[in-house]
Order: structure tokens, then sequence, then C-alpha cells
């Protein structure tokens, strides 16, 4: 296999720098190729680039803005790889990720495979307590941070590879943005691909984000979703609906208790809920702020999600709104 890296990126020399610093270090001594595609940047990331020259063989393009998932597919189109690998540009590459992606392919092959995200000790707190948000058990199933317990894998594309051939076959990403990953793993199932979890080829995830820009994220999370449903009704599940139904029931916890303070059992079960969120997370990162944090990252993301989803669920679902006139901002012209 011929590697082609692909990434796309926005404004972000800083965070194209550390990733190519990781990559230099990378253990894998077959040829590969990097292909960075700079998405209408104002802040370019040229003179970072020419620091590892020497070191990485680099591509580069530049094109006007059209979001990330057409510019994964014009990466796909001038890279010369049989095989794509896709990161976000606030990635951090461990040093043997190659290796485990070609031992696993040669293994038992698949056309299209994603990894999980973790996260360095370097992060910030917050970082790390979205990381937490992001990929644990008791938020996310998991599906972020290295469990298939959930259904067939969905590959998310801050760390996914895929094959020339279901490239081509399947035109790649849509314009949908978030939710462009999803898509595209279920338009590969209809057309006969398979996809899997890699559990070995995690990357460092660096999202370079505060909470008011994790809130936007999620909430658009959420927003998205009910679209993917509508499009593909027989892959919609019941666990889709969990952070609304999450923030109802707080509500309604909530409710109860006011007119019936004996009423205060179900409040008590989200307490123990937070409660377990902190020392799970505190445990895992070692670190009672982390833990602290994470409840605050789990909050939000439950809050975000939650009320994206049944905004969108009720325009889409229930009404029978366009998607794209329904939610314009979450939909690239390209």
């Amino acid at each position: 296999m011929f590697f082609s890296l692909i990434i796309p990126v926005y404004n972000r020399p800083d965070e194209v720098d550390e990733l190519l610093m990781s990559l230099s270090q990378m253990e894998y001594h077959d040829v590969y190729e990097i292909v960075i595609i700079e998405d209408g940047s104002t802040i370019k990331c040229q003179e970072v680039l020419e620091k590892y020259a020497d070191k990485l063989n680099i591509s580069y393009y530049f094109k006007p803005n059209s979001g990330p998932g057409d510019s994964r597919n014009f990466g796909m189109e001038k890279a010369r790889g049989n095989y794509f690998i896709i990161f976000d540009s606030d990635c951090i590459i461990p040093a043997n990720y190659l290796i485990e992606v070609e031992n696993a392919l040669k293994e038992a092959y698949v056309d299209c495979f994603g990894g999980p995200d973790k996260a360095l000790d370097s992060f910030s707190d917050i970082q790390k307590a979205i990381n937490f948000a992001m990929t644990s058990f008791l938020t996310t199933g998991g599906i972020r941070g290295g469990s298939e317990k959930i259904g067939k894998f969905q590959p998310r594309s801050f760390n996914m590879g895929l094959s020339r051939r279901a490239f081509e076959v399947s035109k790649g990403f849509g314009n949908i943005h978030p939710g462009e990953d999803p898509d595209l793993s279920i338009r590969l199932w209809e057309l006969g691909f398979e996809t899997r979890l890699i559990p070995q080829a995690y990357v460092y995830h660096k999202r370079r984000i505060d909470w008011e820009k994790f809130a936007i994220q999620v909430n658009k999370f959420g927003k998205a979703r009910p679209i993917l449903n509508s499009w593909y009704p027989k892959y919609s599940k019941p666990t889709f609906f969990f952070p609304s139904l999450f923030i109802l029931g707080l509500g309604f916890s909530i409710f109860m208790y006011l007119f019936s303070q004996n009423f205060d059992f179900l409040l008590q079960l989200y307490f123990i809920y937070f409660i377990l969120i902190f020392i799970t997370s505190s445990i895992q990162n070692k670190n009672i702020k982390v833990g602290y944090l994470s409840m605050i990252a789990v909050w939000k993301q439950f809050w975000g999600y939650g009320t994206g989803f049944l905004v969108s669920f009720v325009k889409v679902v229930l009404l029978k709104q366009k998607p794209q006139e329904a939610f314009p901002e979450l939909f690239f012209k390209v």
C-alpha cells in the first residue's frame, strides 16, 4: 500500500507545524506522501511546510474555501496513493501509527477504517475534559474512544482511512458539515464496502476550542443527526435520542421536585451520574480539576447536542422542511 495523508487546513499554521513535527518522527520507513489542502485560508501555512521540505514528502494546494469535506475530496483527487488517511490539522500522530495501520490492513483488509483519539499529558485541562466527554463510554458509548460495542463503526474524519477504490465509487464526502463522515460511512455500506475500527491506530486530538466553541460544535452535531436519519432511516437508532431525553428528563425531574419535594429520586440519579463522571475522569486523568471540568463538558455536550437534535427533529422530521433551508449553516456551497 502507498499511503497518502490528506490534511485540510484553514488558518491553522501552528497546528500544521505540530502535526508535521509528529510525522517527521514517524517510525514507518516505506514511502508515503502528505497532501496539505489550504482551504481558502487568510493565514497560510506555506512557511511552516518549508521547515519540513527535506524531511517529508509534502504536496501543497491552495483552493477557495469550500469546507473540510470538499477539501478532503480535492486532496484525494490530487493524491498519488492507493490508500488515503485523513487527519484534522489539530491532530498529533504517534510514531508507530502507520505501522499499526499497515499491519491491521494486512491482517484483515477493509476499504474504510477509523481510529480513536486520546489526550496527551501536555493538553490543557479543558482539552482533557472535552476529550473525556467526547470519548468516554459514560457519554458517547466510547464510539470515539475505541469501542465497537454500538453497532457498525462509523469512522470520524479526524482519523479515517479510505481506499482509492472506495473514494472513486462513493465520490467521497458530501457538503454537509458536521455529519459528512457518518454520511460517507452509510453510503459506503450501501455500496457494499465494510468499515471498522482499528483501536491501535489512535491519534492525539488537540481540539483547540473553548467552552463556547465546544457548545456550538456539539449543537451542530445534534442538528446534523436527524438530517442523516431522514436520509437513511434504516440506520437510525434509539441511542441518537439519548441526549435529548437526558435534558428533557432533567427538566421533568426539577419540575417534579419543585411541586413535590418527596419526588426527588430522579434528581438523585442525575446527581449520581455526574459524580460518576467526576470520579471516572479524575482517575483516568489523574487530576481532580479535570474531573470537575469533565462534568461541565458533559453537561455542555448533552445540552448542546440534545437541544440541537430536538430543533432539527421538529423542523426536518415533523415539519418536513428541507435541511438546506432549515439549517443553511450546515451546508457548504461547492
